[in-house]
């Protein structure tokens, strides 16, 4: 976890510039406060904003309590016992949930003078991965809800005294930063073909210590605060993402994950290579060329190439360019003004129909067949 101590008792693995213990109880991270605190969460066990609170853990929860949650069985009441179980009453912890592995855990701790901020963060977006207006995956109607997948959680512990309206700001950049990971991860989202600003089922916990002789009154991005809890999560969620499910820069270098983001496929490439050569090709033809499409996928001015053309596809989508100007500047990548129709769900003046192309004809021509005419 990088906590850099190894002379901590076991179940202790941090302490935290507050001294606050981070303990590992199988498959539950607990930080434990040694005086009051201030706590704004988004937990169901005594969530929102308390100031009696004795500590916050994050919790492994197995998928049969994730299925029972979702059947109708209380999110809350789950929490409770996993509190009861830590040895606390449980209407003086706070706890968040999530399917990622502790041992995943990222802590990264960042000092401005006096004011340090620690951010401990599990994080997992390749199950439901989603961008903010995405379409929904259910309606709420009372307590039943989807099973928990892949989940960002957040614990942010602030060595400084925060006004409850200051609090609610932290939590404002916290997710700013979270999405600013994601974005510079170009991160997938599983409902649409954008980027991921967070999973469907993130969760922050925000602690601050009133005892503390530092009192500030601002957390946004102009703010010393703001930057170190900016820097914090970015850190730590990329680390914990890393940790968990592998999603790094270097597993974003790579064609086909990109045009995963789009719904194009192997098999998708493949047909558009065909159908731009206006011949069938046969099964030696095809493993041919997925062979050398996976080996090209990598090549690292091949995938800027491609890349630069799904920023644009990118951009048309969001409507900061024309859709014909998209096109012939994706064509321009090419070396070709023109292109076939390549039938990868699109009409022929669909910009990721133009990129399907370029990438079709690339491959096919490394890969020995007859040039695309």
């Amino acid at each position: 976890m990088g906590t850099g101590r190894t002379d901590l008792p076991e179940p202790v693995i941090a302490v935290l510039p507050g001294n606050e213990q981070v303990e590992k109880h199988g498959a539950t991270l607990v930080v434990r406060f040694t005086g009051p605190r201030k706590v704004l969460s988004t937990s169901w066990l005594n969530g929102g904003y308390r100031t009696d609170l004795r500590a916050v853990f994050n919790h492994q929860i197995p998928v049969e309590a994730c299925e029972s949650c979702h059947n109708g069985g209380s999110v809350r009441d789950y929490l409770k016992g996993v509190a009861r179980g830590l040895g606390f009453d449980a209407g003086f912890v706070t706890g968040l949930v999530t399917r990622a592995e502790m041992r995943n855990t990222a802590i990264r701790t960042e000092q401005f003078r006096d004011l340090t901020v620690t951010a401990i963060v599990t994080a997992g977006i390749d199950k439901n991965g989603g961008r903010a207006g995405d379409p929904a995956s259910y309606y709420e109607d009372g307590d039943s809800f989807e099973p928990i997948g892949g989940t960002i959680n957040t614990i942010l512990v602030i060595v400084a005294d925060l006004p409850e309206y200051v609090m609610a700001r932290v939590l404002m950049t916290a997710s700013e930063a979270k999405a600013a990971a994601l974005q510079q991860l170009m991160a997938r989202s599983l409902y649409s073909c954008g980027i991921a600003t967070g999973s469907g089922t993130d969760m922050i916990a925000i602690v601050s210590d009133p005892g503390s002789r530092l009192r500030l009154t601002d957390a946004g991005k102009h703010a010393k605060l703001g930057e170190l809890i900016g820097r914090t999560v970015i850190r730590a969620t990329t680390k914990a993402l890393e940790m968990e499910t592998g999603l790094s820069a270097e597993s974003q270098r790579d064609v086909l994950v990109r045009l995963s983001r789009f719904g194009v496929t192997e098999e998708d490439l493949w047909i558009a290579s065909s159908t731009s050569s206006g011949t069938p090709g046969n099964g030696e033809d095809r493993k041919r060329f997925l062979r050398t499409l996976r080996s090209r996928a990598t090549e690292p001015v091949f995938l800027a190439r491609v890349t630069s053309a799904l920023h644009i596809v990118d951009e048309e989508t969001w409507g900061l360019i024309p859709r014909k100007d998209a096109c012939r500047a994706i064509r321009s990548f090419s070396g070709s003004g023109t292109m076939p129709e390549c039938p990868c769900n699109s009409s022929d003046d669909d910009p990721l129909t133009l990129v399907c192309h370029m990438v079709a004809i690339e491959v096919k021509q490394v890969a020995g067949n007859p040039p695309v005419r």
